[in-house]
């Protein structure tokens, strides 16, 4: 057993913890949308159709704000088609997942679901197949209050208050030539400046984002970021990061270092933003909205392919990217969530990507259960107890060796200070495939502190996972010896496991 100290200080502040830091994705994708959060012939649905079971796992979740349509769904969309009567909508062929859409859910049914959950709509608009135009009459339809044709469409189509909705994405993945309507960086970055600036015409209190790579791993990597945000820096309001994550080829060293990972990517887009700053000699700031991040298999896909369909094979609702999440993926999810908290200082909004059915922390079956996959807990606990600032936490430890990154150090941890509530919370990762570790937090800085919730993600087995027929094998335990003696913290961690203790001051 390796000792590994921590110092928390309520002066070290990175900043405070944004709620946006919380969000989610709902995409129309797979079983996401159908058969996941609606199914009106569920035994659980709601008058509109809303399974209420889904309803309370994604309350307890506590995501705050949904990052809605898509995804390279969006960049086939035409929003006109989810208002006005059911009935009536279109059916569609969606060329991103090659799959039947309906309609049937819109925007006035997505914010209503919304509205049962507790959480913002941030929109995304299609600049894949469409433009500025679109846009504008979307924004025009959402937020205008009345007295204009798209606005009062709204009003006809049943909601007379408009939406108010305040975060707009521009585009998705407009980098990547899997996209429907791909560009180059230059014509990516002229369109989001002029999509940007005539929507802030119309509503100026709206903030943008635009697209920034796909992955770390593109090409086009930072010059992509650069050229970007110098057509669009002055209209724009944060550049978006996506990124997921999966064990390869057995390598579960270079696994568990996916934090370490993504905070180098991080650092690398705030260099490129803040270069084009620098350029511009601009009093503003380019946050980074990370609007998709997650632990996705994509090179040990799921059952079920959206590859090489004819379009008589396209299928209404298919069972695709239904990930099965183990305790492993739960310890890089938690480690991902502290990389998140660590830089809160410039990511003031991310999203998980997704959250039901499609890689997911909830899953359904039709007609029967919702349970909550492994990576569900992490999130709930973070989301829950991260309030007030966050502050950096030096850590001392050993290091372990990865094939991608060099060393890295075995274990990671941030910390939050609410000094309004009188509360605290440390959050922890373990990342050593070889033991436990003594973790001494020396708290005495906060003063009289007692340990008020002490929580543990960790089995024997690496690879346990909740399923349909044992919804229940992974769930957080009591982290056991957890104590607080002479101003220090000590707990005791597995190996690969990921904590959080709440700590009562005063």
């Amino acid at each position: 057993m390796t000792d590994v100290t921590v110092s928390l200080d309520p002066s070290a502040r990175i900043g405070a913890v944004p709620r946006r830091l919380f969000g989610g994705f709902v995409e129309h994708l797979g079983r996401h949308v159908y058969d996941g959060i609606h199914e009106p012939s569920h035994p659980s649905a709601d008058e509109d159709g809303f399974r209420r079971d889904v309803i309370e796992l994604v309350r307890e979740l506590g995501v705050s704000t949904i990052r809605y349509p898509g995804g390279n769904f969006v960049s086939g969309y035409r929003w006109e088609d989810g208002v006005g009567p059911q009935e009536e909508r279109p059916t569609r062929l969606d060329l991103a997942w090659h799959s039947i859409e309906t309609n049937e859910v819109g925007l006035h049914e997505f914010s209503g679901w919304l509205d049962k959950v507790g959480s913002d709509l941030m929109l995304a608009v299609n600049l894949g197949t469409r433009g500025i135009e679109e846009a504008v009459d979307l924004l025009e339809y959402a937020n205008v209050p009345g007295g204009t044709a798209m606005s009062e469409l709204r009003r006809d189509n049943g909601r007379d208050e408009p939406f108010a909705i305040d975060m707009w994405c521009l585009g998705n993945e407009m980098d990547g030539p899997w996209q429907l309507g791909h560009l180059d960086a230059d014509s990516y970055g002229r369109l989001a400046s002029r999509t940007a600036h005539a929507m802030k015409l119309m509503d100026p209190s709206i903030r943008t984002v635009a697209c920034g790579s796909s992955s770390w791993d593109m090409d086009t990597f930072g010059a992509w970021e650069r050229t970007v945000l110098g057509h669009a820096y002055d209209n724009v309001d944060y550049i978006s990061c996506h990124a997921y994550y999966e064990e390869r080829d057995g390598d579960r060293a270079a696994f568990l270092a996916s934090g370490e990972h993504m905070a180098r990517f991080i650092q690398e887009v705030v260099i490129a933003a803040d270069h084009v700053k620098a350029l511009k000699r601009s009093d503003k700031t380019i946050d980074i909205s990370f609007d998709e991040w997650n632990v996705w298999y994509m090179n040990r896909p799921a059952p079920g392919s959206f590859d090489g369909k004819a379009v008589d094979e396209f299928e209404f609702a298919p069972r695709l990217l239904e990930d099965r999440y183990t305790v492993l993926d739960a310890v890089v999810f938690g480690s991902l969530l502290i990389t998140l908290l660590r830089h809160c200082d410039r990511v003031t909004s991310a999203s998980l990507a997704q959250l039901v059915n499609v890689i997911a922390p909830i899953m359904t079956e039709p007609g029967g259960p919702a349970w909550r996959q492994t990576t569900f807990f992490p999130f709930a606990l973070t989301s829950r107890l991260a309030t007030g600032q966050a502050l950096r936490v030096p850590v001392t430890s050993g290091t372990f060796a990865t094939s991608r990154l060099g060393e890295v150090a075995d274990v990671d941890a941030v910390a939050t200070w609410d000094e309004e509530a009188g509360t605290a919370a440390v959050f922890v990762v373990n990342r050593a495939l070889d033991g436990s570790r003594t973790v001494r937090v020396d708290v005495s800085a906060l003063g009289s502190t007692s340990i008020a919730e002490a929580h543990l993600i960790a089995d024997d087995d690496l690879d346990a996972a909740n399923t349909l027929e044992d919804p229940e094998r992974v769930a957080p335990v009591d982290l056991e010896g957890a104590v607080i003696e002479e101003g220090v913290l000590t707990l005791t961690l597995p190996a690969v496991s990921w904590a959080a203790v709440s700590l009562q001051v005063g």
